[in-house]
């Protein structure tokens, strides 16, 4: 189930100074890399939203709806969140979907230089579409800097074992998918 109720319902209550942070991707698998700056941007705000983008050049293995369920189920298991954490699909600008979520920060995990280069780049743009969304950048833990889900459904599609960067949940799904 989409999640936008809950975002309409909490701008209607008219909390002028709630943060809401936005983490946008396509988590086309979620990793624990993902989890990781999920579990640390939800200390930086007073609602999370995870964006699960439709990326179609980057033909992806889950659906849209899968990834948002998938989410949805791993979120469910964080017990460490303070914070209400909403899953929330798009397929507009990463701009116009801050503005639809209320969100006045967008959350970025970096793992190396080459990331920074391209999300320099992103703020830039952003900046110039509306200045009043700031972006935070969170570093990768050092366990999860190699983590990247291009890499993890290239090694499961290998036959390799991917569970020590995925849950086992998104693991059985991975799987099962290059199984079919």
């Amino acid at each position: 189930m989409f999640a936008s109720h809950l975002i309409e319902k909490v701008l209607k209550e008219g909390k002028t100074k709630m943060r809401v942070g936005l983490y946008p991707g396509t988590f086309d698998p979620l990793t624990l890399g993902h989890i990781d700056i999920i579990t640390r941007a939800s200390t930086l705000v007073d609602k999370l939203v995870i964006g699960v983008a439709i990326n179609n050049d980057k033909n992806p293995l889950f659906s849209l709806e899968e990834r948002v369920q998938l989410i949805e189920k791993e979120i469910a298991n964080l017990k460490l969140l303070k914070v209400d954490v909403v899953v929330y699909p798009f397929k507009n600008l990463l701009i116009e979907c801050a503005k639809d979520v209320g969100a006045s920060i967008l959350i970025r995990g970096l793992r190396a230089v080459s990331d920074f280069e391209y999300e320099f780049q992103m703020v830039g743009m952003n900046r110039v579409l509306d200045n009043k969304i700031e972006t935070v950048f969170l570093m990768a833990d050092a366990g999860c800097q190699a983590i990247a889900s291009r890499l993890v459904k290239e090694i499961a599609k290998l036959g390799g074992s991917i569970d020590k960067f995925v849950t086992e949940d998104i693991a059985l799904a991975i799987n099962s998918k290059f199984k079919s």
